[in-house]
């Protein structure tokens, strides 16, 4: 079976464990979110395909989340000393040699794609990270702030989220970049080519959207000819990890596991769900779903531990299955 998957960070990377587990010989495919990237201290930081490659190759430091495993933190506690530039964004020295590596490919003008293929083949995963594009696209926010001259001020989105903690109250979602971006190589093929599209607890405005802000992907996925399902990020009206909750009324939706699935809409309406699971928790949110045209099963849908999680997996496959039929 050939998976396509569209991936954000944290939750993706664990779903993808909990996948791998239970279809062991699927050929997986990950399409993984640029949007997180940044420039910090010179390097090139790809947040999200960092955290794919590192929970599935094995170096992840599963405690936080994110980052490499084993971690020393020399480098940045030199950088702090200083105090001439912002140190709020944690690089540890072993992950910096991830970002050294990719910064200098792209000096010497290889691609992103080109630069992930050569990290993740350190890593020897069981799946193919590809990033979304090769494109530089950087997630920005609008929050409010009384300080500044029109009261908004406009930030990258990790600073958001890292610096000042969600704390501020968004306005706007900007994608910078996206509208004049390109699919990277193998993107459309994968989502044609799937026999199977999944869209993983990841955040759907910042992970998942702009992805499919990348012109091309949303109307590929509509077209393609596998089932596509998603597994809600929201569960009993709050995310499970992360600031979903910060960032989905910026964009009017409801922070609920049936308002991310109508956001995403069916694909018999125009958009992109076949199939929904949320979590036990809502499952009075199911016939809401299903009148909007998407076959939904409400099931256990916390990661505990990888069983937990290929749990998850087998149900969407079979709930693919059904849709497919």
């Amino acid at each position: 079976m050939r998976i396509t998957v569209l991936a954000g960070g944290i939750g993706a990377a664990r779903f993808l464990r909990g996948l791998l587990a239970h279809s062991p010989d699927a050929e997986v495919t990950v399409i993984g979110n640029t949007g997180d990237d940044l420039t910090l201290y010179g390097l090139r930081v790809s947040p999200d395909l960092d955290t794919v490659m590192y929970t599935l190759g094995g170096g992840n430091d599963d405690a936080r989340g994110w980052g490499r495993a084993d971690e020393s933190w020399n480098a940045l506690e030199e950088i702090r000393a200083y105090d001439s530039v912002p140190s709020w964004f944690g690089l540890g020295d072993r992950d910096i040699g991830t970002h050294l590596v990719r910064t200098a490919m792209l000096a010497e003008g290889r691609t992103l794609s080109e630069a992930t293929a050569a990290l993740t083949a350190r890593w020897r995963l069981p799946v193919r990270l590809i990033p979304m594009t090769d494109d530089r696209v950087e997630t920005h926010v609008v929050v409010e702030d009384p300080d500044s001259p029109d009261g908004r001020r406009r930030l990258h989105f990790q600073e958001y989220w890292v610096r000042h903690h969600a704390s501020l109250p968004v306005v706007t979602v900007d994608v910078e970049g996206v509208r004049d971006a390109t699919p990277a190589p193998g993107v459309l093929e994968a989502i044609a080519g799937a026999d199977l599209l999944l869209l993983p607890p990841s955040n759907p405005v910042v992970s998942v959207g702009p992805i499919l802000a990348v012109p091309g992907v949303r109307e590929a996925v509509r077209s393609a000819s596998a089932p596509v399902v998603g597994l809600s990020p929201i569960v009993g009206g709050a995310p499970v990890r992360g600031m979903a909750d910060k960032l989905l009324p910026s964009i009017g939706v409801d922070t609920s596991a049936a308002g991310v699935a109508l956001h995403f809409g069916a694909r018999a309406g125009g958009g992109l769900l076949d199939g929904w699971l949320v979590d036990e928790r809502d499952a009075g949110s199911v016939d809401r779903i299903r009148e909007a045209g998407i076959a939904a099963r409400a099931v256990p849908l916390m990661m505990t531990d990888v069983a937990a999680t290929a749990a998850m997996a087998d149900v969407a496959l079979r709930l693919a299955e059904e849709v497919r039929r």
